[in-house]
């Protein structure tokens, strides 16, 4: 008998925004009887649920995603040892040694002096400013990771916008964007990558050679789009020349000696990144290394404080949530609905598995959405010995870390930097940002067709 797969709420955790364009499943021999067991609906209920909330924002979606696996837990879906199974500790690992080294490395200064020399080399012009500032974010998202990129250089942006009274909202939505943009051409830019890099043994060369050179054409695309999107606020004078002397370089810098041996150990952590499979050590293990190494120079409280525990705690529960998904079979099921919707066509699969995730990423925020996806292109792979698995993997990079652009809630960066342009007294608005980061979500998915047709599938 043939079954209509848009009935179950799991497919919703996949393609949110499109299902209503999507023809041709109500014509798919997929077998929905098994999404009626209560052993499968349970924890895709607990997953939707945990999105909603993530999406309505009315409570702190750490509390969200670990109130859903103790749910789990608690109910006995899943054992204590399946949950701890189905946390990526690569992930983990990696995300604490990176905030400590960055952290670290903040403390000395270095990256506020960063910031006021990029401010007096463009002497006050709003619109190199913008330029300049957006895309040192682009390339120091892809150095670190773009949440902590956008904290620093927001903070850094607000405070030269109130000097010279101008308006920051234009400067921190480019820089949230080319963040986005930035932090997809490496391992350690942004979430996403590092989860998939991890669930397919994906080195941080790979992610380098074969993201990096479609960041190198997206990027400028949407510089030129932001600087006519804002061509008139550009065109506002500002106060540079009254106020030159508030942006020293000079002082700035408050610890020579630690910055030097936090640049050190941050070259020798991305030379293991680099080597990573020659040495036999994983991204994790070499980023816990170098900042134990750089905490016996620098173990003050305050750099335990700066890491972000509500993210780590957020991502722990996220991959008990999704494990149990896993575990109820739902991503098998819905890997034999995506093979037939595309035919089993490998030209179409990636190109179709990017925009979709795109779109579903400006929805959701594109971390969850990213752990959701991960088994379902595995269980692909599996399903479908035909189909490109690399790909497959940097279609879903792409869709998941420039989707991140479509709303202000697809990537947790745009809504750090929304809560900084209200602390700040400015409004960046839902509208606003959709209007902006939409647009340039899809030139960017435009370039990425072309990029993965002619690279991978021509």
């Amino acid at each position: 008998m043939k079954h209509n797969f848009l009935e179950p709420l799991a497919w919703l955790a996949v393609a949110p925004s499109i299902t209503d364009s999507l023809t041709g499943f109500s014509n798919m021999n997929v077998d929905t009887a098994a999404f009626f067991n209560w052993s499968v609906l349970f924890p895709n209920f607990v997953l939707l649920a945990a999105f909603i909330s993530i999406m309505v924002e009315k409570i702190p979606k750490v509390a969200t995603a670990l109130t859903g696996a103790s749910l789990l837990l608690v109910c006995q879906y899943m054992t204590q040892a399946e949950a701890f199974a189905a946390i990526d500790f690569n992930v983990i690992t990696l995300l604490v040694g990176m905030m400590i080294l960055i952290n670290i490395l903040g403390h000395t200064g270095a990256l506020n002096a960063l910031g006021m020399m990029a401010a007096r080399l463009t002497r006050g012009n709003n619109l190199l400013m913008l330029l300049v500032f957006s895309t040192m974010t682009a390339f120091l998202s892809a150095i670190f990771d773009n949440v902590t990129t956008v904290i620093l250089m927001g903070s850094i942006t607000c405070v030269i916008a109130n000097k010279l009274e101008i308006n920051p909202v234009p400067f921190l939505i480019a820089e949230t964007i080319c963040s986005n943009i930035g932090g997809t051409a490496t391992l350690i830019g942004d979430p996403p990558n590092i989860m998939i890099g991890s669930a397919a043994k994906l080195s941080f060369n790979d992610f380098l050679f074969n993201l990096a050179p479609v960041v190198l054409l997206i990027l400028p695309i949407a510089l030129v789009t932001l600087c006519f999107i804002y061509r008139k606020d550009l065109s506002i004078d500002n106060r540079y020349g009254k106020r030159k002397s508030d942006l020293p370089v000079e002082g700035v810098i408050t610890d020579y000696p630690l910055m030097w041996k936090a640049v050190a150990v941050m070259v020798a952590v991305f030379a293991g990144f680099i080597l990573h499979a020659q040495i036999g050590l994983e991204a994790g293990t070499i980023a816990m290394a170098g900042a134990a190494f750089l905490l016996i120079f620098e173990n003050r409280k305050n750099i335990w404080d700066d890491v972000e525990w509500t993210t780590i705690f957020f991502f722990i529960g996220l991959f008990v949530m999704v494990g149990a998904v896993e575990k109820s079979g739902t991503v098998e099921i819905l890997a034999r609905a995506f093979i037939d919707m595309t035919s089993g066509n490998q030209h179409i699969m990636p190109i179709v598995l990017m925009w979709i995730s795109a779109f579903a990423s400006a929805i959701i925020d594109n971390v969850p959405y990213t752990a959701t996806m991960i088994p379902l292109v595995e269980s692909i792979k599996a399903s479908n010995p035909a189909a490109s698995g690399e790909s497959l993997w940097w279609s879903l990079a792409l869709g998941a870390c420039l989707g991140g652009n479509g709303s202000l809630i697809g990537a947790t960066a745009n809504v750090i930097v929304a809560d900084m342009a209200r602390a700040n007294g400015s409004r960046l608005s839902f509208v606003e940002f959709i209007k902006v980061g939409g647009l340039i979500m899809v030139l960017s998915l435009i370039v990425s067709t072309l990029y993965i047709w002619l690279r991978y599938l021509a």
